[in-house]
């Protein structure tokens, strides 16, 4: 807990102050109505005490909730992250037929292109603090599974969900990249980025890859691509039936996107080279460090207000009853 006024509690010891400074009211005689007899009524002693005690305390409870009250106390709840904003990141991922090649691992422990891409993806993914990340899949049509946000265990987790399956055979690489143009020119950001991964040429879609860099480049929204894989390599397939991948990943197509938007070409033989790729990433593009730590604050104000208030009720209740008990007297 912390106060956003911590200097009005200075003013605890003003009445002191006051009435060290100040003299005594007097009280005019004419006021008093003297009862002789009065002495020899009894009074319960211990309610008498009790009950002039407590009107002397109620002044003090008061004037000390009302003090914190005018401090502004606050209590802080637990720390969450609070995102930064500056970058919107889309990671456009082919998860066409050809990903499912299982040569990214040894022969000892096969892994497949597809694999290979959620392992290391996915640790890059947690690293951005503060960006936005977005996330397209493409095979035959490409489909948004996130648009950008500052979730990143879920893009993470979406990322760890896909199969091949879902992607068909082609490669519709332009048409990927025009998707993330689309949502990336709603939103505000100081700086938008693509990356896309692929291992195979683009042979499906309505736009052509270098269309969908242009438009980029006209948006101010910068591309990098990497390709995926040997142009032929024979390979046993996860599903136990070999085959053997002739998709080139068109290295000169991707690379003349990247260069249309000042991005960078990579190409990633295995899962090692692949991390390479994705540690040079963060250097061209920083992230904004660890998102900010903040925790939710309560205002006391009104609580002690209110006990202050019921203070005061119990305050005048007890001057009340004292004076009816002095009138019985």
């Amino acid at each position: 807990m912390s106060f956003t006024q911590p200097w009005i509690l200075l003013s605890l010891p003003l009445p002191l102050l006051v009435r060290w400074i100040l003299s005594p009211a007097s009280i005019a005689q004419a006021w008093a109505l003297r009862a002789p007899f009065a002495a020899d009524r009894t009074v319960d002693d211990a309610s008498r005490r009790w009950f002039g005690g407590a009107s002397k305390l109620y002044p003090w409870l008061i004037w000390l909730l009302i003090l914190t009250a005018a401090a502004d106390p606050i209590r802080f709840g637990p720390a969450s992250e609070r995102p930064t904003t500056g970058r919107d990141l889309f990671l456009v991922i082919d998860i066409s037929g050809s990903m499912n090649t299982a040569d990214f691992g040894t022969d000892k422990k096969p892994l497949t292109r597809l694999e290979a891409v959620k392992d290391v993806a996915s640790t890059f993914i947690a690293d951005r603090g503060g960006d936005r990340i977005g996330l397209i899949l493409f095979g035959d049509l490409p489909f948004l599974v996130a648009p950008p946000t500052f979730d990143r265990k879920a893009i993470g987790r979406m990322l760890g969900e896909a199969t091949v399956e879902l992607g068909g055979n082609a490669t519709a690489i332009g048409d990927a990249v025009g998707l993330a143009l689309k949502h990336m020119r709603e939103l505000q950001a100081e700086s938008s980025v693509a990356v896309i991964l692929t291992d195979g040429a683009n042979n499906a879609g309505a736009i052509s890859p270098l269309q969908a860099a242009h438009l980029a480049r006209r948006a101010g929204i910068k591309l990098y691509a990497i390709g995926l894989g040997a142009p032929r390599s024979a390979v046993p397939d996860p599903r136990a039936a070999w085959s053997e991948s002739r998709s080139d990943p068109g290295r000169d197509l991707l690379r003349d996107m990247a260069t249309a938007t000042e991005g960078t070409y990579f190409h990633a033989l295995d899962r090692e080279g692949l991390q390479r790729v994705y540690d040079r990433l963060d250097r061209l593009e920083p992230s904004l460090g660890p998102d900010a730590r903040v925790a939710g604050a309560e205002h006391l104000y009104p609580w002690l207000l209110g006990a202050a208030l019921l203070l005061s009720f119990l305050a005048a209740a007890h001057h009340w009853r004292s004076g009816e008990r002095e009138a019985q007297a």
